[in-house]
């Protein structure tokens, strides 16, 4: 996915996800199911595009799913080590937080 462009403002311009691509991140996973666990997430880095979670929940890079318990709604995304803590709390994509229709604002 392309970076979005250097004048981007609105949440249109830093999403540059297109369709397809958030079709694929809506469909259902073919990993294992097993639970990592739970988060507190809030908005990442909009400028780094794509589908991600960086998470003490994970000690190397790996695919996996979100849920927002809010919505019920769920994402593919690529799991990042933060190197936190446990229970230090996670960052998302700006792409994964729409498709969950999670406000941007949102823990």
């Amino acid at each position: 996915m392309p970076p979005p462009p250097a004048a981007a403002r609105t949440v249109d311009e830093f999403d540059t996800t297109t369709p397809e691509q958030r079709a694929a991140a809506a469909a259902a996973g073919t990993g294992d199911g097993r639970l990592l666990g739970e988060t507190v997430a809030a908005l990442g880095d909009p400028a780094e595009p794509g589908f991600w979670l960086v998470t003490p929940l994970v000690d190397a890079p790996a695919r996996g799913r979100i849920v927002s318990v809010e919505t019920g709604r769920a994402a593919e995304v690529d799991l990042r080590p933060s190197g936190g803590a446990a229970g230090s709390g996670s960052e998302v994509s700006l792409a994964a937080l729409r498709l969950l229709e999670v406000p941007l604002t949102s823990l």
